[in-house]
């Protein structure tokens, strides 16, 4: 018999679980607030359980389904990267990075993806499956147990503990939106108020331009933030980047995108990963402007590319970067660029799961 994975179980679920059990319905939620609440791993900290519900939870059920495999952090002690193995031996990624009051969580929805952008390293490897909604979840929970550790120790990060996460980004490996009715589930859990309690505001889903989804999320009553992984401005050209672009083109996207405001009032965030000589020229950044400006509110996000070793796609350079930006903002475009997090680490999507594949690229990240 194979055991249950609590954390794929909702509170209802949880519930039923108790009563096909012969234990009163409450139990599921006593079960619930330990798993999502205090981030139990064993059974047996559940201490307000009668002992023999606790030893059936331990023979028939498991909580935590990650297995670290290595992690690395930054030279500045900013970032740490993760890859974890799943209980049928996939692997996949998450990143922890520390701004001056954020704790940002970079997790993923796939083990692999099927987007198939040539510059993402994910991509590179295809898809493999989508990931439950408790996989999703033990990530978070994952990075959250070690922050709120009372140790001055941060083994190697520079973070003050105990502390909390503070921000998601559903921006690791896959399309969320491919994976929808996990990753909202998953986020719903992390976003509930009477357990894990992280405001559904500092959490923010990035998606390709899966048109039918985010019409979807458009009518989710989940104030998430949305951000589209646009990089380019004309379909030609992101035909060759995001080849989603080819079933969802550019004016249905942002016809969509309009949609979506009209129903929530939010802003869209636009990343735009940059790459020298690819899109970073200053024709670029007009049509940019061009395309973006209709939406009632919009921000782009300029994301120097973490390259993947051998790759042909490459960084632009801060000069061009700093152009770019500023044709933006001249034309009325909010504009930041990101910083640059963990490119010794190889901490941009699916990059040290392709590094573990690759020892000598993995013995060379490490060192």
């Amino acid at each position: 018999m194979s055991k249950i994975f609590l954390l794929d179980l909702t509170r209802p679920q949880l519930q039923d679980l108790m009563k096909s059990w012969g234990q009163p319905a409450y139990r599921g939620n006593q079960i619930y607030d330990w798993l999502h609440k205090n981030l139990v791993t064993d059974p047996a900290q559940m201490t307000n359980l009668p002992k023999a519900l606790r030893e059936r939870l331990a023979a028939e059920t498991y909580i935590n389904p990650l297995e670290l495999i290595v992690q690395v952090d930054d030279d500045a002690g900013e970032t740490r990267t993760a890859l974890f193995r799943l209980p049928d031996g996939s692997t996949i990624e998450v990143v922890l990075m520390l701004y001056d009051k954020r704790r940002t969580v970079c997790i993923s929805t796939q083990v692999g993806c099927g987007i198939g952008c040539p510059f993402c390293a994910t991509g590179l490897g295809g898809l493999v499956r989508n990931l439950s909604p408790g996989e999703i979840i033990a990530q978070v929970h994952w990075f959250e147990r070690w922050l709120r550790q009372d140790n001055p120790d941060s083994e190697g990060l520079a973070v003050q503990r105990p502390s909390r996460v503070t921000n998601i980004v559903v921006m690791g490996m896959g399309e969320p939106l491919a994976n929808y009715d996990a990753t909202m589930q998953a986020l719903r859990a992390i976003a509930d108020p009477k357990t894990f309690a992280l405001s559904a505001r500092n959490i923010t889903l990035s998606t390709s331009g899966l048109i039918p989804k985010i019409d979807r999320l458009a009518e989710e009553q989940f104030p998430i933030r949305l951000a589209v992984s646009l990089h380019a401005p004309t379909d030609r050209l992101r035909n060759k980047l995001a080849p989603i672009n080819k079933r969802y083109g550019l004016n249905a996207l942002m016809a969509a995108l309009h949609r979506y405001q009209d129903k929530t009032h939010r802003r869209v965030t636009f990343e735009y990963a940059m790459m020298r000589g690819i899109n970073d020229a200053a024709e670029q950044a007009h049509l940019l402007a061009d395309l973006l400006l209709p939406l009632k509110t919009a921000h782009v996000n300029l994301i120097p590319l973490n390259p993947t070793p051998g790759s042909p796609y490459q960084p632009s350079p801060r000069e061009a970067v700093r152009r770019f930006q500023q044709i933006l903002e001249d034309a009325g475009v909010t504009t930041t660029v990101r910083l640059r997090r963990g490119v010794e680490i190889s901490a941009g999507c699916g990059q040290l799961r392709q590094a573990k594949q690759q020892p000598e690229v993995l013995k060379f990240i490490r060192s």
